[in-house]
This record gives structure tokens, C-alpha cells and sequence, in this order.
């Protein structure tokens, strides 16, 4: 039998004792991720926002902690005393009550396990089908005329995404095809929404989309049938399901995913009416700049053929014609004038010459000239007029009839 050694034993202090523990716990790969599922009791969520809750079943119990962090993402899951639930999390000693707990990361309601395997292996089976390759998408054109919406008639999401396209587009005509979005029956309805609106509409876009929820809640969009049928959709589809944390295997389909019903019908109207009011005031403004540009073009162009067809017209010819006959009139006037003058000095000249020749002058300067009556020939000496010889005699002015009395000595 062992004796107890009653001197000096090895000790360790409750801190020491304890963060050994604590190693030894955490050093564990095991309980480093561990996933536990079980019911919550004990829920707490205090001001700081963490979450305290201890999950028990039939034969134990296990005291949690879930950071503010952590919490936020949980997207308004309701969480109580007796929820069945999955957490993964790793396990640490809270050193002040000496008490282990799990550190929660992961928080789900039981069951979301199997449904994600689901999720899983449904995505697999579809990709490799080609139905999510991104050759397969199409692209959604600026201006849709008709838009097609698939979801629930009394769901937020409809009154979201009627909100939206109405402020954004409001000349669009938009049709909705009506169908649950969980439950049982979603998604044969689904696909039949979906298939009408293809055949007897034929929308410029379709609005697949309902609000957030649990992936039970989504696992309509989840179904193989409603995923084919977004693939064969006709009309390009723009999937808005749940929030934006949230994924569905339609989200992989469809043409192009919206994170949620608002945004989907956002993505529908790449351009809103204001802008397609603005762009009408650009091309409006730009229009006038051409216009002016081009008139004042032509303006200056009409400019040059009128020139041209002044210079070329008959009514210039014959002003030009009508000038040169002005100037040639005036030319010939002073040429006449000028042959006047000559014509008027030379005959000045003339008459002046003629003048001094001009018997007249002589006999006005007191000649006379003397012929015989008889035969009017000129007397030059006495001989040729004998005494009774009647004769003419000229003066300067008239003339004397005379009788030859005698002649002089």
C-alpha cells in the first residue's frame, strides 16, 4: 500500500489546473470542429449580441457560446428553448468558472444536414449536365416590352418588384404567372408558371423570385424539375431568391442572379426611364448641334451656287453686256466729240481760209465788182466798157445798176 509523502508534494494552482485543461481540450482535433446536434435551452441573447444557450439531449448537456459576429448571420432565424438544432464549433474551457463550452460558428435547425447533401450532390448532377455553363446565358436587352414574374400573388417580393419596374419602366407590360413558393406543390406549379409564360406570352424576360427564408422554405428552387425548366426557358431568367447570403440551384440556371426580388427586377430594367429620359435630352442636344451645323453648311453652300448662278445667269450676261454697251456708247460719244471738234477746227480753218479768199471781203472793205449787164462778163479796164454800156455793179451789200457816161482819163 502506498504511503501519502507528507512533505513537499508537486501542486498546481485552479488557474494552472485549468489552462492545462483547457491545452489538452483544445489540442484535440476532434473537438477542434465538431458538429453536435441537439435542443437548445437556457436561450440567452443579451445586449452585447452574443448568443448563450446549452444544448442537452436524453443524457447530457453542453454549454455554447455564439459571438455577435457569428449571430449575424443566422438572417432572423428564431431561435428557442426546445429548437432542434446542428452547431459546429470548436471546444475551449471558460477559465473563470473552470467550465468547458462549445464555440459556436455554424448554427442551423436540424435536418439542413441532409437537405445540403441533397443541395450537393443535385448541383453535381447538373453541372456536369452542362445547364450551369456560362456559355449558356444569355444576355437581357436594354429595353424589355414585356415582363414576365414568377411568385407568389400575396408575397412582399411581388409588391417589391411591381414598385421597382413601375418607377424604373413604366411602359413595360409585365404578366404574372401566380405559384406557391414552398411546400409541396411548388414546384410542379413552378414549372408550369414558367412553361405558360414561354408558350402563351413569350415575355423579353422572366422574374423568377420569392423573399428570404430557411432552406426548407427555398428548397422549391432546389428541385431538379424547376431547375430544367429555367434552363429550357425560352425567355432569358433572372433568378431573385431569398436574400443575398442565400444560393439556390435556379440562382445557377438561370441567366443571370439577383440577390434579391428588387434587385432581380433592376437587373430586368438595365435602363430606367430617367434614363432613357436623359439619353433623349443628350441625343436631343447633340441632334440640334448637327442640325445647326448642317445648316449653316448648307447655308454657305447655297451661298456659293447663288454666286455662281449670278455669274452665270442671262440677266448678268446682259448686265454685263448692257455695261459694255454704256461704256462703248460713252467711247463712241467722245470719239464723235472729239472728231467734231477736228472736223469743227479744220473747218474753221476752211472757212477762215475761204473767208480771206471771199470776193465779199474784199468788196467790204470798199471794192466793188463791175460786169457788163449785157453779158455779165467782169470789167478789168475801161476799154471793155465803152460809153452807153450798162453795167452791174456789186457791192458788199446789194448792187448798182450804172450807165458808162464817159470814160476816165
Amino acid at each position: 500500500m502506498l504511503q501519502p509523502n507528507l512533505f513537499d508534494a508537486p501542486h498546481l494552482t485552479v488557474s494552472e489546473f485549468t489552462r492545462r485543461v483547457r491545452r489538452l481540450l483544445e489540442g484535440d482535433p476532434a473537438l477542434g470542429d465538431v458538429w453536435v446536434r441537439a435542443e437548445i435551452s437556457n436561450f440567452s441573447r443579451p445586449a452585447s449580441g452574443h448568443l448563450y444557450f446549452t444544448l442537452k439531449d436524453a443524457g447530457a448537456s453542453l454549454r455554447c457560446v455564439m459571438w455577435k459576429s457569428d449571430a449575424a448571420r443566422l438572417r432572423g432565424l428564431a431561435l428557442q428553448d426546445g429548437l432542434s438544432v446542428e452547431v459546429h464549433g470548436h471546444i475551449t474551457v471558460y477559465e473563470p468558472s473552470g467550465q468547458y463550452q462549445l464555440v459556436v460558428d455554424i448554427l442551423r435547425p436540424a435536418g439542413e444536414g441532409a437537405l445540403f447533401a441533397e443541395f450537393m450532390r443535385l448541383k453535381a448532377l447538373l453541372e456536369a449536365e452542362g445547364l450551369f455553363d456560362v456559355g449558356r446565358k444569355r444576355a437581357l436587352g436594354n429595353f424589355p416590352r414585356v415582363i414576365g414574374i414568377v411568385t407568389s400573388p400575396t408575397g412582399a417580393a411581388l409588391q417589391d418588384m411591381l414598385n421597382t419596374l413601375r418607377r424604373r419602366l413604366p411602359l413595360a407590360e409585365v404578366v404574372l404567372a401566380a405559384s406557391p413558393v414552398q411546400g409541396v406543390d411548388a414546384p410542379a406549379a413552378l414549372v408550369r408558371s414558367l412553361q405558360r409564360l414561354n408558350t402563351e406570352v413569350r415575355p423579353d424576360v422572366i422574374l423568377l423570385a420569392r423573399g428570404g427564408g430557411s432552406i426548407e422554405d427555398l428548397w422549391a428552387f432546389n428541385d431538379e424539375r424547376v431547375v430544367r425548366a429555367v434552363a429550357a426557358s425560352r425567355a432569358p431568367v433572372v433568378s431573385g431568391v431569398g436574400h443575398e447570403t442565400d444560393f439556390t440551384l435556379v440562382d445557377f440556371a438561370a441567366d443571370l442572379r439577383a440577390p434579391t426580388p428588387t434587385a432581380a427586377a433592376e437587373l430586368a430594367t438595365p435602363i430606367s426611364a430617367a434614363d432613357l429620359a436623359a439619353g433623349l435630352e443628350g441625343s436631343r442636344y447633340r441632334l440640334d448641334e448637327v442640325i445647326m451645323r448642317l445648316v449653316e453648311t448648307r447655308r454657305l453652300d447655297l451661298g456659293n451656287l447663288n454666286r455662281g448662278l449670278r455669274f452665270y445667269s442671262p440677266t448678268r450676261r446682259l448686265q454685263t453686256g448692257q455695261q459694255r454697251l454704256d461704256d462703248l456708247q460713252s467711247r463712241a460719244d467722245r470719239a464723235l466729240r472729239q472728231r467734231l471738234n477736228l472736223e469743227g477746227a479744220r473747218l474753221g480753218g476752211i472757212e477762215r481760209r475761204l473767208e480771206a479768199l471771199n470776193p465779199l471781203a474784199v468788196l467790204r472793205r470798199g471794192y466793188a465788182v463791175v460786169t457788163r449787164r449785157a453779158d455779165g462778163q467782169l470789167v478789168h479796164k475801161p476799154g471793155e466798157a465803152p460809153p452807153g454800156t450798162l453795167l452791174d455793179v456789186r457791192l458788199a451789200q446789194d448792187g448798182l445798176v450804172a450807165r458808162v457816161e464817159d470814160q476816165a482819163v
